[in-house]
């Protein structure tokens, strides 16, 4: 009997419960690297530098997090004034872990990314070409270079809400909600792009899967983010949301909303050849 595909059967058109079906692609990534041994061994290797970098950025945040808010807004006396200093310090606090979650350990972890997706395309019935020595260098630089330019868009969005903490009362509370929401947007299309950039896709169908599928892809966001918030299994949430990522991808080719990939088209150079050989 052959084993079920970890594709997800996606609906042809954009609904609202699409997003739960987004969160479940969680579920779906974890299934599989239990099912998968090269998933399991690459994962449990980013699971631990991953480990390593959220402990290290919580002792960061708890020694240094209320001396850069004393240095712009120095602790008021007054009671109230103490508890709204503390409420901002911890808002902001989460905020910033959650960011460094996102910035730290994929670029430690940038040389590993494309061997997950691949695995997990494997996984999905994808051959598994090998890859060169040089164009496993290609890729990762690459790859890292458009991770940086998607975490610039993650700083620039959080910049341009950052003012709301100037709102006495209410806004600290909005920067955070709407922090997170941007964050949960972001993280979707970051782990989307992954394969995606890998296939040569340009960053514009990214931004039009999003936009077209957004339930789909908040649901995928809201899942990974909240993942980061589970001890022990936040460990594994740059993994899963690399196979997760990698999964919904594969579900958007198999209904069409995307088309064949870039690098699987014909260049122009190369035409198809007869059985004599001739062009």
């Amino acid at each position: 009997m052959r084993p079920v595909s970890p594709v997800p059967v996606l609906s042809p058109r954009p609904r609202l419960s699409d997003f739960f079906q987004g969160v479940g692609l969680l579920g779906r990534a974890f299934g599989l690297v239990f099912r998968s041994r090269r998933l399991l061994l690459l994962s449990t290797v980013c699971a631990a530098i991953t480990a390593i970098a959220l402990v290290a950025l919580g002792v960061l945040l708890y020694r240094y997090a209320p001396g850069v808010l004393g240095s712009v807004w120095t602790q008021p006396e007054s009671w109230y004034g103490r508890a709204g200093w503390y409420t901002v310090l911890i808002l902001s606090s989460l905020v910033a872990w959650v960011v460094g979650a996102n910035v730290v350990p994929p670029l430690l972890l940038t040389p590993l990314q494309d061997p997950l997706s691949e695995a997990t395309e494997a996984e999905c019935g994808e051959a598994d070409a090998s890859m060169s020595p040089a164009s496993f260098l290609r890729g990762m630089t690459t790859g890292l270079l458009h991770t940086l330019a998607r975490m610039a868009l993650l700083f620039l969005g959080l910049l341009l809400l950052l003012p709301l903490n100037l709102v006495p009362g209410l806004g600290s509370i909005a920067f955070t909600v709407l922090a997170s929401l941007w964050t949960m947007l972001w993280m979707a299309g970051e782990h989307l792009a992954a394969p995606m950039t890998r296939h040569l896709y340009p960053f514009s169908q990214v931004r039009r899967m999003l936009r077209e599928r957004r339930a789909l892809c908040m649901g995928f966001g809201a899942g990974v983010y909240l993942l980061l918030w589970v001890p022990i299994l936040n460990t594994f949430f740059l993994p899963v949301a690399i196979i997760g990522g990698t999964l919904l991808y594969r579900g958007l080719r198999a209904t069409g909303d995307l088309s064949a990939p870039p690098d699987a088209l014909p260049t122009p150079g190369k035409l198809s050849r007869g059985p004599d050989g001739a062009k």
